[in-house]
C-alpha cells in the first residue's frame, strides 16, 4: 500500500481529531465520508476538503478508492461497520472500544486475517512514544506492588442524563458507559504494561439501573493489585501511579495521552517526554500510517492480542457488575 485512503464512518469529536492530523501526516488522506444524514455528511466533507459524501453505507464500501474504513460510530455499531468493510475487502482503523464483546472481537480479527485485510484497533495508547519509555522504565522501581489511577472527566452529556434524556454514551442499547468510555483507558494502559490480570471486580455507580456513570475497577495480578477510578459524572486531579520496592512512576494527567513519565527512586528524579506535540491523536495518525505502509503486521497483530485481552477484562467485569451489553445477532 503507498497511500491510505481513508473513508470515515462517524461523524464525531474523535473523528475530527483524527482527520485535523491527517492533514498534518504524509501517506494518508481522506477519501470519502458516510454519515446517515447528508447534512452531517456535507459538513464534515466540506471542513475537510473533500466531495464525496455518502448516506448509503453499501455505496460507500464500493468506492475503489477507499482502502481503510475508519469506524467511529458509536460502541454497540463497530462489530457491523467492521465487519461490513472487510466482507467489501476494505482494511479497518476500529475505534475503541474495538467491540463490547470477546466474541465479536474475536471473529472480526479472523475475519480480517481470512481475507488478507488489515484490521487495526485505534485505541491512542498503543501509538504513543511515552509508552515505550514507559516500559523501559518499569525495572528501575523494582517489584511492583501497588497501581493506582483515576480519569474523571465530566460530561456535558450528563446533564442531559439528568434531564431524562439518553445519550448514545450513557445508553445500554448503545454498549455505553464509564468504564466502555473513560475507564478503558485505565484497563488498555494495565493490560499493554502487565498484561491480561488474574481476576477483576468492578464497583460502579449506576444511574437509575440503566448505565454505570462512574465507578472503580480492581485487577488482580500475581504480585500486585490496580486499582482504576473513572468517571464521567465528576471531575478531578487525573493521574496513574506505579509504585515498587525502589521507587514510584507518575504519568501526568493519567492513561489518556501520557504526557509525562516521571521517574522517582532513592537515586533521584527523573522527568522523561518523547511527545512534544500535546495533541495525542498527531501520534496515533503518525504512527498508525507508518506501521502500515510498513507492512508492519507483527506490531498490528500485537496490538490486536492486547485489545482482545482488554475488551475480555471489561466484558466479564461488566457481566459480573450486572451492566452487560448483549449484542443482537
Amino acid at each position: 500500500m503507498k497511500e491510505i485512503k481513508l473513508g470515515t464512518i462517524g461523524s464525531g469529536i474523535i473523528v475530527k481529531s483524527i482527520l485535523d492530523n491527517v492533514k498534518l501526516v504524509d501517506g494518508i488522506a481522506l477519501e470519502a465520508v458516510y454519515s446517515r444524514t447528508e447534512e452531517k455528511g456535507r459538513a464534515l466533507a466540506s471542513e475537510y476538503g473533500v466531495d464525496k459524501v455518502y448516506t448509503d453505507m453499501d455505496a460507500f464500501l464500493a468506492d475503489e478508492e477507499v482502502n481503510f474504513v475508519y469506524v467511529a460510530s458509536p460502541n454497540s455499531l463497530h462489530y457491523a461497520y467492521s465487519k461490513a468493510a472487510l466482507l467489501a475487502g476494505k482494511n479497518v482503523l476500529c475505534e475503541k472500544p474495538f467491540a463490547p464483546v470477546k466474541a465479536e472481537a474475536e471473529e472480526l480479527v479472523t475475519l480480517a486475517k481470512e481475507k488478507g485485510l488489515m484490521i487495526v484497533d485505534a485505541t491512542p495508547t498503543a501509538f504513543l512514544p511515552n509508552l515505550a519509555i514507559l516500559r523501559e522504565q518499569i525495572s528501575k522501581i523494582g517489584k511492583i506492588k501497588l497501581v493506582m489511577g483515576n480519569y474523571s472527566q465530566y460530561s456535558s452529556r450528563y446533564d442531559a442524563l439528568l434531564r431524562g434524556e439518553i445519550p448514545n454514551v450513557f445508553s445500554p442499547d448503545f454498549a455505553g458507559g464509564c468504564l466502555m468510555d473513560i475507564n478503558y483507558y485505565n484497563v488498555y494502559l494495565n493490560v499493554a504494561l502487565f498484561g491480561k490480570p488474574e481476576k477483576t471486580v468492578y464497583y460502579p455507580n449506576v444511574f437509575e439501573n440503566l448505565v454505570d456513570t462512574s465507578g472503580t475497577i480492581l485487577l488482580q495480578y500475581d504480585e500486585f493489585v490496580s486499582s482504576m477510578v473513572g468517571a464521567k459524572d465528576t471531575w478531578g486531579v487525573n493521574y496513574f501511579q506505579i509504585e515498587g520496592e525502589k521507587g514510584y512512576i507518575y504519568i501526568k494527567n493519567g492513561s489518556n495521552g501520557i504526557e509525562e513519565v516521571e521517574v522517582v527512586t532513592k537515586e533521584g528524579k527523573e522527568i522523561l517526554n518523547s511527545q512534544p506535540n500535546p495533541d495525542r491523536w498527531f501520534y496515533e495518525v503518525e504512527n498508525f500510517t507508518k506501521m502500515i505502509l510498513d507492512g508492519d503486521v507483527e506490531k498490528v497483530n500485537a496490538g490486536l492480542e492486547t485489545m482482545i485481552d482488554v475488551i475480555d477484562v471489561i466484558e466479564s467485569s461488566r457481566k459480573a457488575a450486572g451492566i452487560y451489553f448483549t449484542p443482537e445477532k
